[in-house]
């Protein structure tokens, strides 16, 4: 037994991700069966649905209204419905088509997280990352959902395997270009992702002292020259310029106006929404409700601070966005007992995931260990409460007190980073569950180091090299 056991405290092997493949595949796609008749598009899906047939069809990203006017829309991101569109014109314009695809992808990052986390972790730790993102019971019934957050968690754990992957490669500029082009994909997905690719290129040549903006250069060009299209297509068609959607004004608005609790209201119940009233054009309505919000914000910014706090517990408490989607979708199709069960488990391997990763924090050989060891153990005294949010705080906190040895702990960084930038967007607008379920990938990824092997001895070595030379 000690010997079966020893096994799995080596390095990690290459074999083992196709356990984790297999196991991510097996049970997303017996969700695809389940669900495919059972659940139509539901709340923004049925958006995506409609403007995914239209682009399957030829017709682009264009809303077609009741009295027959066809006009060119850019209020929600085009690339989930892009790729919806992609699948439904080679497969069929069927929810299982797109479900298959959220499947498909968040296999592919079930397996990256393994290979993400074999950079810390030992065999043991890297197939519980894996593990962790392929049995997720909210990333795996969200499947069903025809939405872009379960894209866009796994869009970006594919995109730090291509950093792990430049950090080792004779070729490290090739390897970034493809995470500069899945992360491209991601924006168009969900804007928001701007603010990692930067993180995520410099990340990729860290280990090269003095080179890491070229990292960052080389990443964020490449996505922006992706996204670029688009933008033209934007500015060309809708009036005025718009980067990928035409609802930042919108969302603000929701987050920072009367009547606003830090979740989605209607904006009809929201007293300066009643200013943009008048104005039916969609890119000018947005900036109309822009500048609303932002008004709202220089009249009252006390209110709005106030407000962060639910945002965040709004954004990282609220795990069980799969079984809200599905009793949305049909309410039929899943019982009370069953939507509290699925609810009660996200929520478990939520807590659980992020337990395990302040714990690795912990173990990650680098600066400042008692104060992690502090921060850890407070975070982990979170993770066990409602404000949950203060937890996810603390991972970054914790990592972050790595100093420059967090550039040797991939999983560390990019979890940290992820978790920064949705809590400052969603500060900022307002928080759902959903929106948290991008940082759940990457936190599996650090989870994994939990069992720890040692530093990356290239990385171990370069900063050796700046330590002497400073």
């Amino acid at each position: 037994m000690s010997s079966w056991l020893g096994r799995f405290a080596t390095e990690p092997t290459r074999r083992d991700v196709w356990w984790v493949v297999i196991a991510a595949a097996v049970v997303r796609l017996a969700v695809v069966i389940w669900a495919a008749r059972r659940f139509p598009p539901a709340a923004d899906g049925r958006f995506y649905d409609v403007v995914a047939r239209r682009i399957a069809a030829g017709d682009g990203y264009t809303w077609l209204w009741p009295d027959g006017a066809v006009t060119y829309a850019a209020h929600y991101p085009v690339g989930y419905p892009g790729m919806v569109g992609a699948s439904y014109a080679l497969f069929g314009a069927h929810p299982a088509v797109a479900m298959g695809l959220n499947a498909a992808i968040g296999t592919a990052a079930a397996a990256a997280v393994h290979r993400i986390a074999s950079v810390s972790a030992n065999r043991a730790g890297a197939l519980v990352a894996g593990l962790l993102v392929a049995l997720h019971p909210g990333l795996v019934f969200y499947t069903a959902a025809l939405m872009s957050e379960g894209v866009t968690a796994g869009l970006l754990a594919i995109a730090l395997f291509f950093v792990v992957r430049a950090r080792k490669s004779a070729r490290p500029i090739l390897v970034l270009v493809c995470s500069g082009l899945v992360l491209g994909v991601a924006i168009l997905v969900r804007p928001q992702v701007v603010l990692i690719a930067p993180v995520f290129g410099m990340l990729g040549y860290a280990r090269m002292p003095g080179s890491w903006w070229r990292g960052a250069l080389i990443v964020s060009t490449v996505a922006l020259l992706l996204v670029a299209p688009w933008t033209v297509r934007n500015c060309a068609r809708m009036g005025q310029c718009v980067f990928v959607s035409a609802n930042g004004g919108w969302n603000l608005l929701i987050g920072a106006g009367d009547g606003a609790t830090g979740s989605w209201v209607p904006l009809d119940g929201i007293e300066q929404a009643s200013a943009c009233a008048t104005e039916f054009d969609e890119a000018k309505k947005d900036t109309c409700f822009a500048r609303a919000g932002v008004g709202a914000v220089a009249e009252n910014p006390v209110s709005w601070l106030s407000l962060v706090p639910k945002k965040l517990s709004a954004t990282f408490d609220n795990a069980g966005g799969a079984a809200s989607y599905l009793a949305m979708s049909n309410p039929r199709g899943l019982s009370e007992t069953a939507r509290r069960a699925l609810s009660y488990a996200d929520v478990g391997f939520q807590r659980l995931t992020l337990l395990l990763a302040l714990g690795a924090i912990v173990f990650l050989p680098g600066r400042r260990p008692r104060a992690r060891r502090a921060v850890a153990i407070a975070g982990a005294i979170f993770a066990f409460l409602p404000a949950a949010w203060v937890a996810y705080l603390a991972v970054a906190f914790a990592s972050s007190l790595l100093g420059r040895d967090l550039l040797r702990h991939l999983a560390a960084a990019g979890a940290a980073w992820v978790i920064v930038a949705t809590a400052a967007t969603h500060a900022v607008f307002f928080g759902s569950g959903r929106y948290g379920m991008v940082c759940l990938p990457l936190l599996s990824a650090l989870a994994g180091a939990v069992l720890t092997r040692h530093a990356e001895p290239s990385d171990t070595s370069a900063e050796e090299s700046r330590d002497a030379a400073d």
